[in-house]
């Protein structure tokens, strides 16, 4: 796959790079491993300060790097500056809290003597230079999220970001450059796919995170399980939506339709399944294919588009893929359903229902504006069809029963259960799932401490 930006609202190659050789890939690695020698030693209020003024450029940059985003992977604009400014806010976040997150622990005076010491401390120290492999869909967030904790803790990065964002991920090494960091703390990498392997084998690389599809997160955890390194992977999702008879029924609908398009509905993270109470599931379709149909699709660099396009040609055939088996068997399309005519890799809003075990949008993460729509009888019913899918990153329960709030809450199978809205990422709570979606957490202090290196200071009398 070539290193280009290709704007997908028309198809245009707009930028195109060549590959860093192994030379530089090389030149890269020294200088990460010389770097954190010393980066280690940083205190924490120098990295805080360093962080906060990379938050403060970002937040400058805001309209240029938005532009930037949706020119690359078609994301609405409104919603590229969103995610600059969510960046901005985890950046700061970290540099407020790192210092006490990562603060030496004692534990309790009686195991202390139990052990026979006279003091004992548990230490969170640095790894050292750890290994991102990242996704397009949120080119930034998904850097960041990764990057604060990490710099934040005495670690270095390398970036290896999709080949389809070259210019978002230049601008963060630069962004992080321009903040104070050395030069070695954060490196992109402009390197495709198949380096990877060899990088992360480099006994240089101490760790890898990757946000991505199951496939490549397979290909990372194999390589890293050989080597003996820690890995933390985010992967796909196909979060179920449950609306029971007590919700708020138009409120429900109204989230549901932002929950599934957020970023044209590329987000693993997105409410995909939703599955609805017989009892108010007639009403519930009603208003969410309302909604569904209501949104605008169209140019993402205009200010009131809502739904732009995906990300990639390949992205859209696999959509329609998805949508095209669930029709020839049997589904019903409530709205969308096919490709419109014209440039850019556009596909409308679609509601399917009629979706059976048997088809593979039921199994498949549907990437996209693709919605299936489900009746339960009960509550039970509910729970074995949202568990019922290799993934488990979050779910979305909208109920004002506190019976069924704690039901939800303990058999839901996900990293994540949000009641009464929208899953959403907040650096102050962990990120992550179970099953296929992956293993580990990201954010809170949970995700900093990840890489870390947990070290008991045992001392005699």
């Amino acid at each position: 796959m070539p290193i280009a930006t290709v704007n997908p609202a028309n198809g245009e190659t707009l930028k195109t790079y060549e590959p860093m050789g192994e030379e530089e890939v090389e030149r890269r690695l020294q200088l990460a491993q010389a770097t954190f020698r010393t980066y280690r030693t940083t205190v924490f209020a120098d990295r805080a300060r360093w962080l906060s003024k990379a938050a403060d450029l970002l937040d400058e940059d805001r309209q240029e790097i938005g532009r930037v985003m949706t020119v690359e992977m078609g994301k609405p604009i409104k919603q590229s500056r969103a995610e600059a400014a969510k960046c901005a806010k985890a950046m700061r976040w970290y540099a407020e809290r790192a210092e006490r997150l990562l603060a030496d622990e004692e534990p309790a005076e009686t195991d202390v003597r139990d052990s026979g010491a006279s003091r004992v401390r548990v230490r969170y120290r640095p790894l050292g230079p750890v290994l991102a492999v990242m996704p397009w869909n949120f080119p930034l967030w998904q850097v960041v999220r990764f990057a604060a904790p990490a710099l934040m803790a005495g670690n270095v990065g390398l970036l290896k970001h999709a080949s389809s964002v070259p210019q978002t991920a230049l601008y963060l090494e630069d962004l992080f450059h321009r903040a104070g960091f050395a030069e070695g703390c954060f490196q992109t990498l402009l390197v495709g796919s198949a380096a990877v392997d060899g990088i992360l084998r480099d006994e240089r690389v101490m760790a890898a995170t990757l946000t991505g599809s199951e496939p490549a997160g397979r290909a990372v955890a194999t390589t890293a399980g050989e080597m003996i390194k820690k890995t933390v992977l985010e992967l796909g999702g196909s979060d179920p939506y449950i609306v029971m008879p007590s919700a708020d029924l138009d409120r429900a609908a109204e989230v549901a339709v932002t929950a599934r398009v957020q970023n044209t509905g590329q987000s693993c993270i997105a409410a995909k399944r939703f599955i609805v109470h017989t009892d108010v599931h007639d009403a519930f379709a009603e208003r969410f294919v309302e909604g569904m149909e209501a949104l605008k699709v169209g140019d993402p660099l205009q200010e009131d588009t809502e739904v732009g396009p995906l990300a990639s040609e390949q992205g859209r055939t696999d959509l329609e893929e998805l949508v095209d088996d669930a029709k020839r068997s049997g589904a019903e399309v409530l709205c969308g359903g096919a490709r419109p005519d014209g440039p850019g890799w556009y596909y409308p809003p679609t509601v399917l229902t009629g979706v059976t075990r048997q088809m593979r949008v039921h199994r498949e993460e549907a990437f996209g504006p693709v919605a299936t729509l489900y009746r339960a009888g009960d509550l039970d019913e509910a729970l074995l069809i949202a568990n019922d899918t290799p993934f488990g990153l979050s779910s979305n329960v909208w109920t004002r029963d506190t019976d069924e709030v704690e039901r939800f809450a303990e058999d839901l199978e996900a990293g994540a259960v949000y009641v009464n809205g929208m899953t959403a990422s907040h650096p102050a709570f962990p990120f992550g799932g179970v099953k296929r979606s992956g293993y580990g957490r990201e954010l809170s202090g949970h995700g900093i401490r990840e890489f870390c290196n947990i070290t008991t200071v045992w001392q005699g009398a």
